[in-house]
């Protein structure tokens, strides 16, 4: 679907606050003018915000990071800690990141948002990784590292008390996902749409699809309704774990 009529039905029927995430497969940055587009496209609702997430790797001339503060864009970067642990997950673009980061700041005044992923070794080196967020003094989103190499559910929430107690400004999602610290919300606020089929949500893309894309919303509801699973769990674990 044009982004334009996404945009027009989220205008349309929003009443109340609604966020939009440009996020996803790439670097948002990497054809910035079709993301300004968009950004400028839905001003003027107030009751619409906006945040996007970059890897830092594409840095922005002063005018387009005015922009974005202009336009109230919440900047996640997604750095995962301290330099020898990013590095190893994302192709030693560590100092490339920092040095966006330190433009960031020298343009808006501030330093933004964080994402981090939390692996094996980030749970190994939990005191370095808090330290080296600690004095920017913005929200930092963990996300828990899932699949071949991921991490236990109960080892990540015990990462994040370790990083609230330490005096961190640690993001806890309500119903919107275990992988960023809120509870599963595949269902009730995540559907997942994705050629032609609609899935519970991102992660479930390997399971078998609920329905056609064509189903209403309507009957999604009442589809969820039998669900029946405990929601501080992750639904794909623990359909898998159902399984065997």
């Amino acid at each position: 679907m044009d982004v334009f009529r996404i945009l027009d039905n989220v205008k349309e029927y929003t009443d109340q606050e609604f966020k939009i995430g440009f996020v996803g497969d790439g670097e948002a940055f990497l054809d910035f003018e079709k993301l300004k587009s968009y950004i400028a496209y839905i001003q003027g609702f107030p009751n619409i915000s906006v945040y996007t997430i970059t890897n830092g790797t594409v840095d922005l001339p002063d005018s387009d990071w005015i922009f974005l503060e202009k336009c109230r864009v919440n900047v996640g970067v997604s750095v995962d800690g301290y330099k020898e642990l990013h590095d190893l997950n994302r192709c030693g673009s560590f100092d490339t990141a920092m040095e966006t980061v330190e433009h960031f700041k020298s343009v808006t005044g501030h330093y933004p948002s964080w994402n981090a992923t939390v692996g094996r070794l980030s749970l190994a080196n939990v005191g370095r990784v808090i330290n080296f967020f600690k004095p920017f003094g913005t929200r930092v989103t963990f996300s828990r590292m899932i699949g071949r190499y991921g991490i236990p559910l109960e080892n990540y929430r015990d990462f994040l008390l370790k990083a609230e107690r330490a005096g961190l400004d640690v993001r806890r999602g309500g119903n919107d996902c275990t992988m960023y610290g809120g509870k599963c919300g595949a269902g009730i606020n995540n559907y997942f749409f994705a050629n032609g089929k609609v899935y519970y949500c991102g992660n479930c893309i390997d399971l078998t699809p609920i329905a056609d894309s064509t189903i209403t919303f309507e009957e999604l509801e009442r589809l969820t309704q039998n669900m029946g699973f405990d929601r501080n769990h992750c639904y794909k674990e623990t359909f898998i774990v159902r399984q065997y």
